[in-house]
């Protein structure tokens, strides 16, 4: 197979990269939900070497995100391991730092639901949680192509579709975190960064 391909993880990883150095600077486990086709697992590893980079999604991704692994390998990034939210159990292991891009527009909403879940029980006392993607504010998306896009998800399929940031937000509450930041990003974006009380 040939290796998958991102355009947007390309244009995006830099200056996520930029936001994310200084929250996961003393942080040591990572792990990353939904690795999609592995690009921002593998350099994001590559550029905080300090940080353990689990990646992990469903089965049917796995070979696309080796391919990653094989070409960019990282003694710090560790090979995917199983996790569809709604299916497989959480990894044993605590983690003070979870990451994941693009996964609550295009999961369905119990999925979202269920990975908030996961993540407050994953992560340690203290730890961080940041979540790349578009958001919804007060029910508005501001930006034309958000509207094209989330009329575009919706269509594919009518469980996904960009999310209201006061409903994760309540997610994020129920699941023990507390928000730090909400950063905007290029291309309409939002990073937004939560703590574990």
């Amino acid at each position: 197979m040939s290796k998958p391909f991102s355009q947007a993880c390309a244009n995006n990883q830099t200056i996520i990269l930029d936001v994310l150095i200084p929250i996961f600077e003393y942080k040591k486990y990572a792990l990353e939900v939904g690795s999609g086709t592995g690009q921002h697992g593998v350099f994001f590893a590559r550029n905080m070497p300090h940080l353990s980079w689990q990646l992990s999604d469903r089965a049917q991704n796995h070979a696309g995100i080796n391919l990653w692994v094989d070409d960019f390998p990282s003694p710090n990034l560790l090979p995917p391991i199983l996790l569809d939210v709604l299916q497989d159990p959480w990894p044993i292991s605590a983690y003070d730092a979870v990451y994941s891009s693009n996964t609550a527009h295009i999961m369905p909403w119990e999925a979202v639901v269920a990975m908030f879940s996961g993540i407050g029980k994953s992560l340690l006392s203290g730890g961080i949680f940041c979540l790349y993607g578009p958001m919804k504010y007060m029910g508005v998306l501001e930006a034309q192509s958000n509207v094209a896009f989330d009329t575009m998800l919706r269509q594919q399929n009518p469980c996904q579709g960009i999310r209201e940031f006061w409903n994760i937000n309540r997610l994020a509450t129920q699941a023990g975190l507390e928000l730090m930041q909400d950063n905007a990003m290029p291309a309409n974006n939002r990073l937004i960064v939560w703590q574990k009380n």
